[in-house]
């Protein structure tokens, strides 16, 4: 039964090789079921439900992926789209979380929509390379500060606006375990990430009174109650909502696809003419997952580039991705000791991935300048102003004034025309209000 699903033995790969792999992806993967409960309940949603809703989701999309595409990928809530969920949408726009979930479905349904239609690499090849880089390094940038913040590190200043903190015990704390998660990751130890945050946990205990031992370790899952099927659909059908459903959109499609390309060359998934015969496949699942997310309660889920430790591991089909799916399921029964996790302990986490998501910078030519400019406001803006859709606009819409000035037009795809005019209206419009 497996292999007539799975096609184990065509893919040279053994029951135990995909056990291994999906544990591999798991474990280094599993920091998201720390950080994204601590990032968006700082929304003002409900800590304990969003364990249970992160593990639902990943088990959700892991499984779409896995038994649909038959690729040993693995999927859960994003990182840098629950940033932009929390302190974007929520933060600082002013949106109801409950909104802001209908936001999350909306672009899932977009995203469906152009999966169907096959028109998601047109859109993505429409977008400048630099601009695309950009977007991503800007949310790692973003979601760093967001960790320094969350560490105690970063504060604010009335004089300079931000400024250093004082070496408080979550400050010392979050850099001893920053340290040792990137000594860790040097090493490539598997689950580094998770390892850090444990560590900071267990010093927590140690040092923060504010710290309590749960009064139980395991228990039945938390209630999704207070969170599932909150969203709120027919209030973001508005033209202010447009440009944040096409910024999750735009978001999750790059990640999705880089992701997507990056596993399967890795996994030997790439046919002799160098193309992907699963990919439509894997994007409609993540499609999918994200209009579910927002009805479950949590920000786009997406394809984890940590797939890759998993298939480094052996895993070839989509049986890793069951494994990885059955162990998010039993994490779930630990939720009080998931619960008091401090968010200083997941602030590693942030940072690090931040780095990771920055490293691509070095494929920019930063001595042209109508591509650096763009490039700068994208990675700029989006942790100053704390909007990963306002480092978008800006970097989009100065794209095509400057190419438009300096007669690069032949540089523009005909479909970035109309996604620059639509980023400056979203200036303006967001001026106005």
């Amino acid at each position: 039964m497996l292999e007539k699903i799975f096609k184990i033995k065509e893919r040279n790969s053994s029951f135990k090789q995909e056990a291994i792999g999906g544990t591999v992806t798991f474990l280094t993967m599993a920091y998201i079921i720390f950080v994204n409960p601590n990032i968006l309940s700082a929304a003002g949603m409900d800590k304990a439900a969003l364990i249970s809703v992160t593990c639902i989701a990943a088990i959700i999309g892991t499984l779409l992926v896995g038994l649909w595409a038959n690729v040993p990928f693995a999927m859960a809530p994003g990182m840098g789209l629950n940033a932009m969920f929390a302190f974007t949408l929520v933060m600082s726009h002013g949106t109801t979380w409950q909104q802001a979930l209908g936001v999350v479905t909306m672009s899932g349904i977009v995203f469906i929509i152009i999966s169907i239609l096959g028109i998601r690499h047109k859109i993505v090849d429409a977008i400048p390379e630099s601009l695309r880089v950009a977007i991503g390094a800007g949310i790692g940038l973003f979601i760093a500060f967001i960790g320094f913040k969350q560490m105690g590190l970063i504060v604010a200043n009335p004089a300079t606006l931000v400024g250093l903190g004082k070496f408080t015990p979550a400050v010392v704390i979050g850099l001893i375990a920053f340290i040792v998660t990137v000594f860790l990751e040097i090493r490539r130890v598997k689950g580094s990430i998770l390892i850090g945050i444990l560590l900071a946990t267990v010093l927590g205990f140690i040092f923060d009174d504010s710290i309590k031992v749960p009064t139980e370790f395991i228990s039945s899952p938390p209630s999704i109650a207070p969170v599932f099927g909150k969203l709120e659909i027919l209030s973001v059908l508005k033209i202010t909502f447009i440009a944040p459903i096409f910024s999750f959109l735009f978001v999750n499609l790059f990640d999705s696809i880089g992701t997507a390309i990056a596993c399967s060359m890795e996994a030997g998934l790439i046919d002799k003419d160098g193309k992907m015969p699963h990919i439509k496949k894997v994007l409609e699942a993540d499609a999918v997952a994200t209009a579910l997310s927002g009805v479950l309660g949590t920000s786009s889920t997406v394809t984890y580039i940590e797939s890759a430790a998993g298939i480094a591991n052996g895993a070839r089909t989509g049986l890793s991705s069951v494994v990885t799916a059955g162990l998010f399921f039993l994490a779930m029964f630990f939720a009080p000791l998931i619960g008091i996790v401090p968010a200083y302990a997941t602030a590693p986490a942030l940072i690090l991935v931040g780095i990771f998501m920055a490293k691509h910078l070095i494929k920019i030519d930063f001595t042209e300048l109508y591509i650096a400019v763009p490039t700068f406001l994208t990675l700029i803006l989006m942790p100053l102003t704390y909007s990963i859709s306002s480092g978008i606009a800006y970097g989009f819409s100065s794209f095509i004034i400057l190419c438009l000035l300096t007669k690069n037009t032949d540089k523009v795809h005909p479909i970035m025309w109309g996604i620059g005019i639509f980023s400056i209206l979203e200036i303006i419009i967001s001026q106005m209000n």
